[in-house]
């Protein structure tokens, strides 16, 4: 009765330390957007060029040149959206450059002043969408391009093939218009971007934003660029300036429209085994320090997204305008032994870095309704690795496939009382989680325990279900920076979870160390 009356009292915060943990199934919360669950692609290293891209003549099996094991590993974990072409390539991108038969190589300035082939354009990005089945979110060059180009490629896009950039488009091969719902408006413009100050970003943006239309299906909704990591001023400023149609203005039939003039303000912030950029990284061979420091960093997305967040409740209070933080994940350093190009080895560290991101952007449902793993193949914090023909799955894409079961549910309260997991100074909590309730009335409950040398027993208290049976998974290894290689690429896989079960009203789970735990409760 203890714990039943504590956790009836300590429901609602994200990681809050009570004297019980609890999970209330009676009360439904926001929809988890399924969008929270997007990848990015960037031309960058092999993230496209043999990542996804092999060219139609390969021996590598293609769908008109688009690796099909890629697709079919994506179609597994049902990717919602993928942001391309960038990253900092957006704002290097000229798009005429990648469409019509006569196509000519340029420079990617951006990364190593490589040379860009553009054998990967607009119509072979929106093929290997409709391959996986999911949404473009198409980034715009604000930095080196101009509003003109931007609106062209819009019109090349979405417009009938009765119109002349439609006629184009069908030229080229596509008769029908394109949906194009996400449109991000330039990338990193305090930085690569442009180097731009907030109020000059927003003034361009408030330009922008009126020329970029879809022609055919729904409507755009419009990104701007927002803050790097902790830069509040960055938020309010581009929010004050940029929200609405003209800030300030007192005529509500002129100046109040009946939507923002952004849907949504980006976020970028990565994970570094320490909170600067200098030091040393590595992606494998690291020690307990190295782990707990990650964790440290990336537990510190949920300070970022909730001050973020209490900015923009200030410009608009009713949360029309998302958070999207459309770069976040792991990075390390350049890999001995590796590729090259941002390429490096995902662990099981990895993993649990993004189980609790995804327990974060659960926690802030309201605000935050897309996120774009950064990258999706071959780049960072990866999906997918591949080498010539061979693929791999990482031990990331398996959180992903775990923490699926979250996509469009709604969340539940669930409040945890764990202990501290502490290392020489550091310490975080040792298990975060999230539950949800999918529209089949399933309900779903996923545990991250980041102590990498102690399992940990949790007995949640269940408010509004019936005890009933229990199905798990489990995603661990012998050790904290086990990876899958092309010679074993099983060594960091989910197995059944046997370690859950009912006493009475109360859930009991023994969590090993270092796991990410999916149950389904019936």
């Amino acid at each position: 009765m203890k714990a039943l009356l504590a956790c009836l009292l300590s429901l609602g915060a994200a990681f809050a330390q009570a004297d019980g943990s609890c999970l209330d199934a009676r009360s439904p919360g926001p929809v988890i957007h399924k969008e929270v669950y997007g990848q990015f692609v960037e031309h960058l290293g092999r993230g496209v060029y043999e990542g996804i891209w092999v060219g139609p003549q390969s021996p590598i099996p293609n769908t008109r040149g688009i690796r099909n094991d890629v697709v079919a590993a994506l179609r597994r974990i049902k990717v919602p959206v993928v942001r391309w072409p960038g990253g900092c390539f957006a704002d290097d991108y000229h798009w005429r450059h990648g469409v019509g038969p006569q196509r000519q190589p340029s420079i990617n300035s951006s990364w190593s002043n490589a040379i860009e082939p553009n054998t990967f354009g607009t119509h072979e990005f929106m093929d290997f969408i409709e391959q996986i089945g999911t949404q473009p979110y198409v980034g715009v060059n604000m930095g080196s391009g101009s509003v003109e180009e931007a609106q062209g490629w819009m019109q090349y896009m979405t417009a009938p093939a009765t119109t002349a950039p439609g006629a184009e488009r069908a030229r080229n091969g596509r008769s029908e218009p394109w949906a194009v719902p996400f449109v991000g408006v330039g990338n990193e413009s305090w930085g690569c971007g442009g180097h731009m100050y907030a109020e000059e970003y927003a003034n361009r943006y408030r330009q922008f934003q009126g020329y970029l239309k879809s022609y055919a299906g729904p409507g755009v909704r419009k990104i701007a660029t927002g803050p790097d990591t902790d830069d509040y001023e960055w938020t309010d400023t581009v929010m004050r300036l940029a929200t609405r149609f003209r800030p300030n203005a007192t005529s509500p039939i002129l100046y109040s429209p009946p939507k923002p003039l952004l849907d949504g303000l980006s976020l970028h912030f990565y994970t570094l085994p320490s909170n600067r950029w200098g030091g040393v990284h590595p992606a494998r061979g690291f020690d307990e320090a190295a782990w707990i420091s990650t964790m440290k960093r990336a537990l510190l997305m949920d300070e970022l997204v909730g001050k973020h967040s209490a900015i923009m409740d200030k410009y608009d209070p009713a949360k029309e305008v998302a958070l999207v933080v459309d770069e976040w994940g792991t990075w390390y350093d350049k890999e001995p032994d590796g590729p090259g190009g941002l390429w490096q080895q995902n662990t099981l560290r990895d993993a649990l870095v993004a189980a609790v991101t995804l327990n974060v952007f659960h926690a802030h449902a309201e605000r935050v309704r897309m996120a774009n793993v950064a990258q999706m193949v071959n780049v960072l914090q990866a999906m997918i690795l591949t080498d010539g023909p061979r693929m791999l799955v990482t031990p990331t894409y398996h959180v992903f496939d775990l923490y699926q079961v979250h996509q469009d549910a709604r969340r539940l309260p669930l409040t945890l009382d764990v202990p501290r997991y502490r290392h020489g100074e550091l310490d975080v909590p040792a298990v975060t989680g999230t539950a949800s309730v999918d529209a089949a009335g399933r309900t779903h409950v996923s545990l991250a325990n980041l102590d990498p040398t102690r399992p940990h027993r949790l007995t949640l208290e269940v408010l509004g279900l019936k005890p009933g049976a229990v199905k798990g998974r489990v995603l661990t290894a012998p050790a904290m920076d086990s990876f899958n290689s092309f010679d074993a690429p099983d060594t960091v896989a989910p197995r059944d979870f046997h370690g859950a079960r009912w006493t009475g009203s109360a859930l009991t789970v023994d969590l090993p160390a270092r796991s990410v735990v999916g149950l389904e409760l019936h």
